[in-house]
């Protein structure tokens, strides 16, 4: 048998009180009729005790007779079973795993810090108990894996200005769902079902993040200059183009070329223009 088979045992309160007679039987035929036979009932009694199991809620019971798999209780309740079964108890309840930190090469090479916040449960008790050693190991050390896998499918952030791919930082959303996938397809051969799995700590390694973080910016700051720059071009083009419409001033070649410098200078410097008055001509 591949495959979990959910079967239901006997109510646990009625072999309770089959046991109960029994015992009640070998004490008065003890007391009563002073009759030492009456002691083979310690036989019975012993095995029918052997057999009582409680299933609580989100648990389970998987059976085994003699190597054999034959079935598991996930009713919950008091029960009774063949005294002979071995009796797992599996938990079906959803559990939290916060992964350790891990470096890992991104895409492009650099180191980074990441780690996994994982929820999960058991969803079929044959291959948790069976088709995997320790299967709450057999989660961590796959969980594992997957991260690095991830983490080397994408690179940590995109500096070139203009370019799209996707990244462990800006498609936090595909990334995730590409590590839920990942995860619950190493994880389905253990019957272990994945509810949520998203990045939870994400960071370049110490050793570059200084570095990278000096290159952020300076990337920062080039996109900030083109900004003004491009802001700075419409702003000259607008005010010689009304200067010259309201018929404000007249410009030569040299004028513009002197009025298109000291705009620009004013408007892309990252200090504040001091203003000098010139009482001449502007040739002057």
């Amino acid at each position: 048998m591949k495959y979990e088979k959910n079967i239901k045992a006997s109510s646990g309160y009625l072999m309770l009180i089959v046991l109960s007679l029994i015992v009640i039987t070998m004490v008065v035929g003890l007391i009563v009729m002073d009759n030492p036979l009456f002691l083979t009932f310690m036989l019975p009694i012993l095995f029918i005790g052997r057999g009582f199991f409680i299933v609580t809620p989100n648990s389970s019971k998987v059976m085994v007779l003699f190597g054999a798999y034959k079935g598991t209780v996930k009713s919950n309740g008091f029960f009774w079973a063949n005294p002979f079964y071995t009796k797992q108890r599996l938990s079906l309840r959803a559990r939290n795993f916060y992964s350790e930190r891990v470096k890992v090469n991104d895409k492009i090479g650099n180191p980074i810090l990441i780690n996994v916040i994982l929820v999960w449960k058991v969803s079929d008790t044959y291959k948790a108990a069976f088709d995997v050693d320790q299967y709450e190991e057999f989660v961590r050390v796959q969980t594992d894996a997957a991260v690095r896998k991830l983490a080397g499918s994408y690179p940590y952030d995109n500096f070139a200005d203009g370019e799209h791919e996707l990244t462990l930082l800006s498609g936090m959303d595909e990334v995730n769902e590409a590590l839920e996938n990942e995860i619950t397809e190493r994880l389905a051969i253990a019957g272990i079902e994945v509810m949520e799995a998203r990045i939870g700590y994400l960071a370049y390694a110490p050793e570059i993040a200084s570095s990278m973080l000096k290159r952020q910016q300076a990337v920062a700051i080039v996109a900030a200059r083109k900004k003004i720059v491009e802001g700075a071009v419409g702003m000259v083009e607008d005010a010689l183009a009304k200067l010259s419409t309201d018929n404000i001033i007249d410009f030569d070649e040299d004028k513009k070329a002197s009025m298109v410098s000291n705009l620009m200078v004013v408007l892309c410097g990252d200090k504040e223009a001091i203003p000098v008055i010139n009482t001449g001509t502007l040739h002057s």
